[in-house]
């Protein structure tokens, strides 16, 4: 099984990017830690992050061709934005699940608003690294 890994922008800045609130862990961490649990789960396991919206667009439709069997977005603040990466997830018609590493309910108003969740099977929000084990468990688990 291979799952792709796609984390929109800013999450480069990990650890740099108010920690407060997103932590001092930096992006190679987060990267270390989604290959981990990819290792545990017995799954391939391919990283993206792009800060440019045609680039996730691009990577999410050549999923298609990939011989993709799941997704993990992050598509960070293009989340509230973005009809473009719901089309993407649409037209490559891969099982995804959209995740955050804060739980955007909770936040300011204009992040409430989810584009991608409108064609994600699930959102996991709030859970910090640990929401993409999840995402990529639930994926096996719904692929196998």
């Amino acid at each position: 099984m291979k799952i792709l890994v796609v984390n929109g922008p800013n999450l480069n800045m990990l650890g740099i990017r108010e920690p407060a609130l997103y932590g001092r862990q930096d992006y190679a961490a987060l990267c270390a830690y989604i290959v981990g649990e990819a290792k545990k789960l017995g799954v391939d396991v391919e990283l993206f992050q792009s800060n440019h919206e045609g680039a996730l667009v691009d990577r999410i439709q050549r999923a298609y061709f990939d011989g993709v069997d799941g997704i993990v977005i992050n598509p960070a603040a293009y989340t509230h934005t973005s009809v473009a990466v719901l089309d993407a997830l649409k037209a490559a018609a891969i099982p995804a699940v959209e995740v955050h590493l804060t739980d955007i309910y909770e936040r300011e108003e204009f992040r409430r608003l989810s584009y991608p969740s409108l064609y994600c099977e699930r959102t996991i929000a709030g859970h910090g690294f640990a929401g993409y084990a999840e995402a990529m468990a639930y994926l096996a688990r719904r692929v196998k």
